[in-house]
């Protein structure tokens, strides 16, 4: 049977996932700047001040969101599971891109506001503890690089690759008039360059 503690942590953990998802629907409907913490209270007809005792501001809100998305993120990319390690880095990039095309609202959040990564502090030692996908992407490549299939620094070379899987994710969700041609092919093609340029040569510490 529950303790009366253990019924409270329950409901704050139940309704602190409404409010992140009735968070990300709102930014759906109204973009970033429509989101407060008021409108908030009003979508879920409670007092905003209910909702401060969750998230101090719009801030970490946001930040929460941001978090949520990467762990989302590094599940997706973890799914990928082959035997060849180059091959799995391929489909892990491939993934990535697809997961920005489904997911514009977070895949924003993540990465393209400035927002809520004002509290996020990334060094070498912890971005995979603070960015989980990039954290699957760099054990990937650590992979390829202990089968002989990649030469260089493991975190240079993931970081490499995962600009050129960004930028390629970035243009489709923020250019939708620009004539792509295939959008997979497109993002085909992306992946399938970087890597030959990083099977081509060794990517040592940035």
């Amino acid at each position: 049977m529950l303790t009366t503690q253990k019924r409270r942590e329950r409901y704050r953990s139940e309704f602190r996932a409404e409010i992140l998802a009735a968070a990300r629907e709102l930014i759906r409907q109204e973009g970033y700047q429509g989101l407060t913490l008021r409108k908030l209270g009003l979508r879920m007809e409670c007092s905003p001040m209910a909702l401060y005792s969750y998230f101090a501001d719009k801030q970490a809100l946001l930040t929460a969101l941001a978090l949520e998305g990467f762990e989302t993120l590094a599940k997706k990319l973890e799914g990928t599971v082959r035997r060849e390690p180059l091959p799995t880095l391929r489909r892990m990039l491939l993934d990535y891109v697809n997961y920005a095309e489904q997911n514009p609202t977070e895949y924003r959040i993540l990465f393209l506001s400035a927002e809520p990564h004002a509290e996020l502090t990334k060094t070498r030692n912890n971005i995979g503890d603070v960015n989980p996908a990039f954290g699957s992407l760099l054990n990937c490549v650590r992979t390829c690089i202990e089968a002989g299939v990649l030469n260089g620094d493991p975190f240079a070379i993931t970081t490499v690759l995962w600009t050129g899987a960004h930028g390629a994710a970035s243009l489709l969700i923020t250019m939708q008039n620009f004539p792509f041609g295939s959008r997979k092919r497109y993002a085909e093609e992306v992946v399938a360059t970087i890597l030959s340029g990083a099977q081509t040569r060794a990517i040592e510490r940035i």
